[in-house]
């Protein structure tokens, strides 16, 4: 038997993949198989995750868009002078971050790209099918860890945002997919439009990894105790290209909507007071978020809570990413379908339901280790796949994987105004695989308006 089908590797594409979160992530992936760290902060390696049949962390083949070209190896060199990655680390996983970089291809739109909104979606998705069908992959998970986007402002005919696009490529290419940013992506209404009808996992919006996680323990706290909060205010000081990205007022907007809804839902109203964000390149990839929260006691008695939160993003993000990468894989294999509201304990922002408190997601996201464990120790899923109402037996046809269905059958999708993404007409497999049954999903009618098109 083949190494590709005893050992099943799992594919995980990275938007913004040359960034400081993908390079530590890649690092990060390699030094733990390695065994030159342990897998800190990474829930997928504790012990509520043991029998869930996640993908090995040495089965994870990395590849994915950006629109720089400084490669992995030269930005892990730039992360350990910066002290994000540990001394001489880098240098010990070179090979696998050279072999990481050779698989990241163009991103876009850039200055100057004359390409359509559809030719771009069909180029990306090219490229994830073409990295799965190289690697021989079982599936292929997109992740968007890019930096984050100006907030959308609705009107109908503004052209797709970047984030979306890349997140219909992901349907197109037959991928689940994670937002671990604030952008858009598979918000948008053309997108949540495709993806309900894929019936792909899915999850975000916008990692969890600070400030946020913080609110999320306190904001119970005080609702639990009958505390009164008055207001709550915050600063965050950042470098980096987070810090760039965020000095724009409208992305800094989309990042702060997120942080105020972790109050909303956990202490039931929203408090006086607001977050700022400074950009100071001084500090690279290390941040300081302050919170200053003034409640009220018995009697009316005023206190003030004040926390400080140092740390690194990249850091902190890699060893999420790389479970919610695990996690998401392990759901599309047990044809698990839809938004994940039990990965909401990753994100300030979740899709689906689910409770707001940490202690609760943490709860629902066991649950969900427990859903995913295979029956007597025996997951059936790994010979048999069964999606849509269609199972296919590995040798037979293809189990649904990177590049193994299609956006919405033979029907296209279509954008605010008169934009329209070409469909494909044969679902295409993994390496020398065969195209599968087609998904029992209904076809986009090109004369049905979508959501903000005017009829």
């Amino acid at each position: 038997m083949s190494a590709s089908l005893s050992r099943p590797r799992v594919g995980v594409w990275l938007i913004g993949a040359r960034g400081s979160v993908a390079t530590t992530v890649v690092t990060g992936c390699a030094a733990v198989t390695a065994g030159l760290h342990p897998p800190t902060g990474m829930v997928t390696e504790t012990s509520a995750f043991t029998d869930s049949a996640l993908p090995a962390l040495s089965d994870l083949v990395f590849g994915g868009h950006d629109t720089v070209d400084c490669p992995l190896p030269k930005r892990a060199e730039t992360l350990t002078a910066g002290g994000v990655l540990p001394p001489r680390v880098a240098t010990a996983v070179a090979a696998e971050l050279a072999a990481a970089d050779r698989e990241i291809r163009p991103g876009g739109p850039i200055r100057g790209d004359t390409r359509s909104e559809a030719e771009l979606i069909t180029a990306f998705a090219d490229d994830i099918r073409d990295f799965a069908h190289r690697h021989e992959l079982e599936r292929t998970v997109v992740v968007n860890v890019a930096s984050t986007e100006p907030a959308s402002q609705g009107c109908p005919d503004s052209p797709l945002p970047a984030s979306t696009l890349y997140a219909l490529a992901a349907l197109r290419a037959g991928c689940p997919y994670v937002n671990f940013t604030p952008s858009e992506g598979m918000h948008h209404p053309v997108a949540a439009r495709e993806v309900g009808r894929s019936g792909l996992p899915h999850a975000g919006r916008d990692g969890k990894t600070g400030q946020t996680l913080l609110r999320a323990v306190l904001g119970p706290m005080f609702a639990q105790r009958a505390l009164t909060v008055r207001a709550w205010s915050g600063t965050n000081l950042l470098g980096g290209g987070d810090g760039a990205a965020l000095a724009d007022p409208a992305a800094a907007a989309a990042k702060n909507a997120g942080k105020e809804r972790v109050l909303a839902d956990t202490l039931g109203s929203v408090p006086e007071g607001e977050v700022h964000i400074d950009d100071v390149p001084a500090l690279g990839d290390w941040k300081t978020a302050w919170d200053h929260i003034a409640f009220d006691g018995f009697l009316g008695t005023r206190m003030i809570l004040q926390t400080i939160w140092q740390g690194c993003d990249s850091a902190l993000a890699a060893p999420l990413v790389l479970d919610l990468a695990r996690l998401t894989s392990r759901a599309h294999e047990a044809g698990l379908t839809g938004p994940l509201g039990e990965l909401g304990f990753y994100f300030k922002d979740p899709v689906g339901d689910g409770p707001a408190s940490l202690a609760a997601q943490y709860a629902a996201l066991t649950g969900l280790g427990e859903r995913l464990r295979p029956a007597d120790g025996v997951d059936a899923l790994r010979g048999a796949t069964a999606r849509g109402g269609v199972s296919t037996a590995r040798g037979e046809a293809v189990a649904p994987g990177a590049g193994d269905c299609e956006v919405a059958g033979e029907g296209v999708v279509r954008g605010a105004g008169d934009r329209e993404v070409a469909g494909e007409g044969a679902a295409q497999g993994a390496g020398h695989r065969e195209s599968v049954e087609r998904a029992a999903t209904p076809a986009v009618d090109p004369g049905e308006p979508l959501p903000g098109e005017r009829p």
